[in-house]
């Protein structure tokens, strides 16, 4: 602002020429230099001076304000992060601003962010410096030279992640501060808030494999065992907590390992898989079919087509229809073909067998009477001179059981001692089990005079056997168990096999004409 002049004939002309109003196109327009504060005259706090006067010249102008303070407005950040309003008083991040700025300046913009990230790194690496003498190992460098010297401390640079919190470095820092006031003076820290620091450690938010690593760094600060001893309790009483579980589950491992030993004797052992023989299933010629289908002809209903000279039984056309399909057998049927087994291991005794085959009606004399055991019945049956043979020396006795509708077969089995019954329907009868023992015993002490025990003895129902499925075939199921028995064969026939059975048991029968 300009000083004003004393000269009272220019600030008169400058007064006069404003009160005339000149027009500013004139030649004679002045422009005041001094500007009008005509508002002034509305205060009334100031004392009213004379125009004239310098003082009241002066005190028309407005009172003098402190200068506004400078203010900074936020600085947007650029698209590339070059420009910050970030102020850090810290020398470090003032060169790093620094160098943010150079690089901007410079305008490398590789160069700014390899800046950056040095920067970063060398924030993400602290080490521990406690007055001893800090060394960082090459691979070189070999351990036992390091523990030689236990004033060196060997202490790993870790790396720590970019997210917030403290680091690995400070919790061991902390420990060590309390470990190191440790002393016949301090008091010593007590074990579980060094365990509970040990859990923070390594349940905190740090990469940290084990805590062994963590107690291998306190076992470099030698000078104080009394946290390395409390530490290692803990862990020893953590492993004598757990041995308990150990011993448990080594105990049930070693007892379902017993259990499943145990299982493997119970399971029943695959048979080796035996070659079936074709002579039992030898298929019948054309001449042999239509032998057995004449024989099967209404024409020959009365004829008797077979006689049997040893057991005298008759067998006519009507009696061999009951082996034509969906057919029960009858007792003439059976009894000659039960012969005509005897016959066959006669002619090759090497190629089967010895064994005896009883009638249909021996099981029926035999429980005659009142007490529904009857031996002196049949006691004459097994006589030497009609047999000509002795029922001891048998190795298998087979007798037909017949109950009103069903047959099933009882095996008295000598050679391995035991009674077995076979029922194709899974069948089981104690009772003709119980009567067949006594039987035998009774019948060799009544033709050799000695008393046996057969308490020795199995009582086997057979159940792996063939089936049957349907109402009809469990005689011709009855008379293939006493063959294949015979033959010392396992029971190798199912229930499709029973058409072909029929056809050949008529044909063996029917072969009695030629001989």
């Amino acid at each position: 602002m300009g000083a004003l002049t004393s000269n009272r004939k220019r600030g008169d002309e400058c007064l006069s020429l404003n009160s005339a109003h000149p027009s500013p196109y004139s030649q004679n327009f002045q422009i005041s230099k001094r500007p009008r504060f005509s508002y002034m005259k509305q205060i009334p706090d100031r004392p009213i001076l004379s125009s004239n006067s310098v003082a009241s010249r002066v005190s028309r102008y407005p009172d003098i304000k402190p200068p506004l303070t400078r203010v900074h407005a936020p600085c947007r950040t650029g698209k590339f992060g070059f420009f910050s309003n970030r102020e850090d008083s810290s020398p470090k991040t003032r060169g790093v601003h620094e160098k943010e700025l150079s690089g901007v300046i410079m305008g490398s913009v590789l160069s700014f962010h390899l800046e950056k990230a040095k920067s970063r790194a060398l924030d993400t690496f602290r080490y521990l410096n406690k007055g001893k003498k800090v060394i960082e190992l090459d691979e070189e460098v070999e351990i036992d030279r390091v523990s030689e010297d236990s004033s060196i401390e060997e202490v790993l640079a870790i790396e720590e992640d970019d997210r917030e919190g403290p680091s690995v470095v400070d919790y061991v820092q902390e420990l060590d501060t309390k470990m190191g006031d440790c002393g016949p003076q301090g008091t010593q820290p007590s074990a579980s808030s060094v365990v509970s620091d040990l859990t923070t450690l390594t349940n905190g938010p740090f990469k940290v494999d084990s805590a062994g690593k963590m107690l291998d760094s306190f076992s470099l600060n030698r000078g104080v065992d009394v946290p390395s001893v409390v530490v290692y309790k803990q862990l020893l009483e953590s492993v004598e907590r757990r041995t308990p579980k150990l011993e448990h589950l080594h105990s049930q491992i070693e007892f379902n390992v017993s259990k499943l030993s145990l299982f493997e004797s119970l399971r029943p052992q695959k048979k080796p898989v035996k070659v079936v023989p074709d002579e039992p299933f030898v298929a019948l010629r054309k001449e042999e079919m239509a032998e057995v289908e004449q024989a099967f002809s209404s024409a020959n209903r009365r004829r008797v087509l077979v006689t049997h000279e040893n057991s005298n039984i008759e067998i006519t056309g009507e009696m061999l229809q009951c082996l034509r399909p969906r057919a029960w057998l009858n007792d003439e049927v059976i009894n000659v073909y039960f012969e005509l087994l005897k016959e066959r291991e006669k002619r090759e005794p090497q190629k089967f067998l010895k064994c005896h085959f009883f009638n249909t009606f021996f099981y029926k004399k035999l429980i005659g009477g009142k007490s529904n055991y009857d031996y002196k019945s049949v006691r004459r049956w097994t006589t030497q001179k009609k047999l000509g043979y002795s029922l001891i020396e048998c190795d298998k006795i087979f007798v037909p059981i017949h109950k009103e509708i069903h047959w099933c077969l009882a095996v008295i089995n000598k050679a391995e001692e035991k009674l077995q019954y076979l029922d194709s329907l899974k069948g089981r009868d104690t009772q003709v089990m119980n009567r067949l023992a006594k039987y035998y015993v009774d019948e060799v002490k009544d033709k050799c005079g000695k008393d046996i025990n057969l308490s020795s003895w199995k009582l086997e129902y057979v159940e792996d056997l063939p089936e049957q499925e349907n109402g009809f075939d469990c005689g011709v199921f009855m008379i293939k168990y006493a063959d294949f028995y015979s033959r010392g064969l396992d029971l190798c026939f199912k229930q499709e096999h029973m058409p072909y059975f029929r056809l050949r048991t008529a044909k063996e029968i029917l072969k009695l004409r030629a001989d």
